[in-house]
């Protein structure tokens, strides 16, 4: 059993830059895949970016690509987000979610890829 809690959500103006954070409580962290996911008012939760368990192999959506980068430190059981560039579209509750890696260069991008969810963390970009 994993569980995760999202931190560092907030209020930031367009243009500006934030950093989510994810525990996780797995003691084999770095066995697990991780990824991120947001969720807009009205809309169907969407991927954001995926890392390998290793954390070399990352993957972006294309609306965030280059503005946003995804990390993990495996010996802190952390995963993080570092937004850049936030845009009011940006807006979203921000979920992190975790699978056991079947290699260590994968990344997963579904949803139903992932098993575990934190319970997620608002972000809230204004104009």
């Amino acid at each position: 059993q994993v569980q995760l809690v999202e931190s560092g959500g907030g209020l930031v103006q367009a243009g500006g830059s934030l950093t989510l954070a994810c525990a996780a409580s797995a003691r084999t962290f770095s066995s697990y895949a991780m990824g991120w996911f947001r969720q807009a008012p009205g809309k169907e939760r969407e991927f954001v970016a995926g890392i390998s368990s290793g954390g070399r192999s990352t993957y972006y959506a294309g609306s965030v690509k280059g503005r946003f980068t995804c990390s993990r430190d495996n010996a802190k059981n952390t995963l993080y987000l570092t937004m850049n560039s936030l845009k009011p579209e940006d807006t979203a509750v921000y979920y992190c979610a975790a699978r056991q890696s079947l290699g260590r260069s994968d990344y997963y991008t579904q949803q139903f890829d992932y098993r575990y969810w934190g319970p997620g963390t608002q972000v809230t970009v204004s104009s």
